[in-house]
């Protein structure tokens, strides 16, 4: 299999960036493994493992297409939203089931929105420190800092993020014991171009990468997605279902990603 890392991306800054994050996660890897609040929110996860055994979810991603889906088709569906979904709540007759965020900067500039959602909840350890530590149905995962990307089966263990929330909701259905996942919005493509995972103050006045024009607002930070990695995390995640008897069906329309089996969103949930 070719490398995800193409040369041409990589710079002394890019390296150094990665030297000092991996720095910054010693602390907070040593306090996944012994501090109090870890432990708990461990125990926490690990009564979910199979609770949704054999049973199918749609996995709503943040592309401009979720926009054209008919929401009233899935409303009896179990649903996992990612990141800002909660921006569209006003269009949906349902509320997800779970919710999944991973990306810090998502974290950090939205921490209080996130944290007022009342369905399950599984962020980041990274940034738990933004989040109050009374709330029941708030869950985190450790993302570890591996040179390759693995599809994890036990959230209670580090997990990659294989650059992309997806992945990590994938990792997360695969836990929960889903056994088919419908992914809507997943678009694979986004307007805007340049290096992937460079933060960068947003300019323009309306975020065209995904389904709400404030999604990312004009003067917040983002990075733009690294598509190949996510390719080769999506490939790994197929792989782990198929083992195991189960399906990932990419529903999403005009979707880019050409991994997963694909699928009409009439077809699956009917017309």
């Amino acid at each position: 299999m070719p490398s995800r890392i193409r040369v041409r991306e990589m710079d002394v800054k890019r390296m150094a960036d990665a030297g000092v994050r991996r720095l910054k996660d010693v602390p907070v890897a040593l306090s996944w493994r012994v501090s109090k609040r870890a432990q708990e929110n461990q125990e926490k996860i690990a009564n979910l493992q199979n609770a949704h055994k054999g049973e199918r979810c749609v996995l709503m991603a943040n592309g401009p297409s979720l926009t054209r889906m008919n929401f009233e088709q899935i409303k009896d569906e179990f649903t996992i939203g990612l990141n800002r979904i909660y921006l569209l709540f006003d269009q949906l007759p349902f509320e997800p089931n779970f919710h999944v965020c991973v990306n810090e900067l998502v974290l950090e500039q939205f921490a209080s929105e996130i944290a007022a959602l009342k369905m399950l909840k599984f962020l980041n350890w990274n940034r738990h420190q933004y989040f109050d530590t009374v709330d029941e149905k708030l869950m985190f995962v450790k993302l570890g800092m591996r040179l390759e990307d693995q599809f994890g089966l036990n959230l209670v263990k580090p997990i990659s993020s294989g650059g992309t929330v997806t992945f990590v909701a994938l990792q997360t259905a695969y836990y929960l014991g889903f056994k088919e996942v419908v992914i809507i919005g997943m678009d694979h493509n986004f307007v805007d171009k340049g290096t992937p995972n460079k933060t960068v103050e947003r300019t323009a006045e309306k975020d065209q990468n995904h389904f709400h024009p404030d999604y990312f607002p004009k003067g917040s930070k983002w990075q733009l997605p690294d598509l190949r990695r996510s390719e080769f995390a999506y490939a790994l995640a197929r792989e782990a279902f198929e083992k195991d008897g189960r399906r990932i069906i990419d529903a999403t329309e005009g979707g880019k990603c050409q991994v997963f089996e694909k699928a009409t969103f009439d077809s699956v949930f009917g017309s």
